[in-house]
């Protein structure tokens, strides 16, 4: 029972902690999703982009949309985690979970998670880049006066389904746990052949190396995403469909055709900070908090003697 209560606490305090790691790291995804959809913009260094920001658009503007971001992040958070948890339980029954059993159920959860909250990522996209001085002369400003608004116009002038923008890649992304767990159990094993024990920095080295190289391998596939949920691209008219295959091969080979492959990377660098500081972050929560419940455990059950 205290195991379930411990499991439970440290659930709750590590999505909080990724809320303190969105906000904290905020900016970092500013300039990603700048350099993703403005494909005019130079690529700079993450710095050198987010100086550009905010001489140009104020010292805020690095912030803009935080809060529609925030609360997208708050429902798929427990989208996800309800749905993770309601599957185990009926999957599992009191059997020992494996850990591909975890991952199938991650799997569907992730999908569930996509089909709920993609018109919640669509918004605080456009809601993010609203008012931001873009390079290219092809992207249509929005006017949005908030979450119901944006709501609202895109349904009225683009059909409901917009909501559902870049769902295709959406989809694609979810394998990007199970990419990113194969790497850090092929690294685990490598270093256990060294040593008998992982200490935890090595766990986090692992898993923060694990992360960065499933960030990088899937890239490409956020870029499209990002695209297809801004939306507001002058696109040939039959490339506005819901994010179909057809669609996401276009527009890679559109980036490939007029910037190189290296189109396609454009902001990795600010992801992968994002990606490694959230990682070093949630890390040092879940190890102080580990460690001070047990402490607190164990007062509890030196009273009770």
């Amino acid at each position: 029972k205290n195991n379930g209560m411990l499991h439970k606490f440290v659930c709750h305090a590590c999505t909080g902690g990724s809320m303190t790691a969105m906000t904290v790291f905020f900016p970092l995804d500013t300039a990603r999703l700048r350099l993703q959809v403005d494909e005019k913009r130079k690529s700079k260094t993450t710095h050198m982009v987010l100086l550009e920001i905010i001489k140009e658009e104020g010292l805020l503007a690095p912030y803009r949309g935080w809060f529609p971001v925030i609360s997208s992040l708050c429902c798929s958070n427990f989208v996800y985690f309800y749905t993770f948890n309601s599957l185990k339980a009926v999957w599992v029954k009191g059997q020992h979970s494996t850990t591909g059993k975890d991952l199938v159920v991650g799997f569907v959860a992730g999908v569930v998670n996509v089909l709920l909250t993609t018109p919640l990522w669509v918004v605080n996209t456009r809601l993010k880049l609203q008012g931001a001085k873009f390079r290219n002369e092809d992207i249509v400003p929005t006017n949005y006066s908030g979450i119901i608004d944006a709501f609202h116009q895109i349904i009225r002038d683009e059909g409901i389904l917009a909501l559902w923008n870049g769902t295709f890649p959406s989809l694609l992304l979810v394998f990007n746990p199970a990419i990113q767990f194969m790497f850090y159990e092929g690294l685990k094993r490598q270093l256990l052949k060294k040593r008998t024990k992982l200490s935890s920095l090595d766990v986090f080295l692992i898993g923060a190396i694990a992360k960065a190289i499933a960030t990088t391998v899937t890239y490409p596939m956020q870029t499209v995403q990002s695209i297809l949920r801004f939306g507001r691209h002058r696109l040939n008219p039959e490339n506005r469909t819901l994010g179909s295959l057809r669609n996401v091969l276009y527009l890679l080979h559109q980036r490939v055709r007029r910037f190189g492959i290296a189109g396609l990377y454009k902001g990795l660098e600010a992801k992968l900070l994002q990606t490694v500081l959230t990682a070093a972050l949630m890390f040092l929560v879940y190890e102080k908090l580990t460690a001070a419940t047990f402490m607190v455990m164990g007062l509890k059950s030196t009273r009770k003697h």
